[in-house]
């Protein structure tokens, strides 16, 4: 299921799951969405800090469910930061079945997106954040453009150079995001996969949160699952200016392990570019290209 594109002078509505929203930060973000022509709806708990680190977990949920609800909102933009999945009990799937808008977000936003996608089959849309309106590139702007309101996309438009660790071609359905959250909702019920069906991954982490031994403890718990048996590929992203050799290393064992194409880019994560990337999209990897093409 993919719901209608952003009109031209839609309404974007804004939470904050994952941290404390502050006012004077958010205004410069917001009035970036309006210079863009967006109009922007700001959900009733947005500037909350009850627990005095984040909302409760019912607050941010209410605020989410709300911009669902919401008639004149078409896309629910959101960033990171912790917690997100402290929402996963109180989020109306079923009204999103009923009411289905893009919804879009990045780095802790992995829970929701890829919860809402499992749950309701709505294709969801990682990369992006309210943040990133206070100062758009070019490349993020045309992300935006071609993925939420024109919706003509048709193949990743590359923002870096590709260093292929595996080479060859995979299909299969695009799940991913930030590595932690992801490999927290292998085994979660609120993340039913099929195991018939093969997977295109994505993901991503930075030296800021982790080093190298981190991000492969999170690849290797995620390897502990049946699902790493469904993965056709993997598209790394953005970790390092300066990419490490050890990084790079792993990623090498993990394709060689299971014979899938693996690549690393900085396209998409914590850096400079910010490429979306469409959950429950079908795609396929050409690492001789160097992109993805959408289907």
């Amino acid at each position: 299921m993919r719901a209608k594109c952003l009109s031209e002078k839609g309404t974007i509505g804004i939470c904050s799951p994952s941290h404390v929203a502050l006012r004077e930060e958010y205004q410069s973000f917001i009035a970036g969405i309006r210079q863009r022509g967006f109009d922007v709806r700001e959900a009733d708990n947005l500037y909350k800090d009850t627990y005095g680190y984040l909302a409760t977990p019912r607050e941010r949920a209410q605020d989410f469910n709300q911009l669902i609800a919401d008639p004149q909102v078409e896309l629910v933009l959101f960033g990171g930061g912790e917690g997100s999945n402290e929402l996963l009990p109180y989020i109306d799937f079923e009204q999103i079945r009923r009411n289905p808008k893009r919804i879009c977000s990045y780095s802790d936003g992995t829970t929701i997106l890829n919860a809402v996608w499992a749950l309701t089959g709505l294709e969801t849309y990682y990369g992006q954040t309210p943040k990133l309106f206070a100062d758009f590139t070019a490349y993020d702007e045309t992300q935006f453009q071609s993925h939420l309101v024109r919706g003509d996309v048709k193949k990743h438009v590359p923002g870096s150079r590709w260093q292929v660790q595996t080479p060859g071609k995979a299909r299969g359905i695009l799940t991913g995001g930030y590595c932690r959250n992801f490999a927290m909702l292998l085994g979660n019920p609120y993340f039913p996969v099929d195991l018939k069906q093969r997977y295109l991954l994505f993901l991503e982490d930075h030296e800021g949160f982790g080093g190298v031994d981190y991000v492969s403890a999170m690849l290797s718990h995620m390897e502990q699952y049946d699902f790493m048996q469904s993965v056709s590929g993997l598209v790394f992203g953005h970790y390092s200016e300066k990419v490490p050799a050890d990084l790079l290393a792993r990623l090498r064992r993990l394709g060689q392990k299971y014979r899938i194409p693996v690549v690393y880019c900085d396209d998409f994560g914590h850096g400079r570019n910010h490429a979306i990337w469409p959950i429950g999209r079908e795609a396929e990897l050409d690492t001789q290209e160097g992109t993805v093409y959408f289907r």
